[in-house]
């Protein structure tokens, strides 16, 4: 088992927003809250240290983890920038990957992946019908293959992903937990469905 002072949190919140209307996605307030938090909420007291991957309302974002990184380059250029980024900030050797529009991720989502790593590099999340490619967990000395992947212009995880040893890690006893919030429709739905706090497995 990863013990927690060898993991490190990072939720990515550095997108654009633009099925939002180009609204900070993470500040959205959702049951009380804003996203962000309910995604930090599975890796705090889980890692040892919670980054939060923000490109816009810095200030606000520091309120919500330890340390908030900046994409390495700028111009919006993706999730996988933005893992970039946090796997070169991390301070130790596992990074636990969330997105922050997934409200309602398990409680044991980090216990999840480090048990079901095993010798692998990279765990992802697959609630059975498809992967969650960025709920993962990523050794960090991939940081440097990472960088030159970016540098030749890769953008697609997924790809990225398959130049290395990576696992699926099976969520489908709790696969609606799972769910993103792209859409002010779909947020307001999950809501709904909640009601004043999303139900976590």
């Amino acid at each position: 088992m990863i013990h927690r002072d060898d993991l490190t949190g990072l939720v990515l919140a550095g997108g654009q927003g633009r099925r939002m209307g180009g609204r900070d996605k993470g500040l959205e307030p959702f049951a009380g809250r804003p996203l962000v938090a309910h995604a930090c909420a599975p890796l705090v007291g889980r890692v040892a240290e919670v980054l939060i991957n923000a490109n816009r309302h810095l200030e606000a974002y520091a309120e919500q983890g330890d340390r908030v990184v900046r994409d390495a380059e700028g111009g919006y250029q993706g999730p996988l920038m933005g893992i970039y980024s946090g796997l070169h900030a991390a301070r130790t050797p596992w990074v636990v990957v969330v997105p922050c529009d997934s409200p309602a991720l398990p409680d044991d989502l980090v216990a999840r992946l480090a048990a079901g790593i095993g010798a692998m590099d990279i765990a992802v999340a697959d609630d059975g019908e498809r992967l969650h490619p960025v709920v993962a967990l990523i050794r960090r000395h991939l940081v440097d293959d990472l960088a030159c992947a970016l540098a030749q212009g890769e953008r697609k995880i997924d790809r990225w992903y398959a130049r290395h040893a990576w696992c699926r890690v099976d969520v489908s006893d709790c696969a609606a937990a799972f769910a993103n919030l792209n859409t002010p429709d779909e947020k307001q739905r999950l809501e709904r469905l909640h009601g004043k706090e999303p139900a976590r497995p």
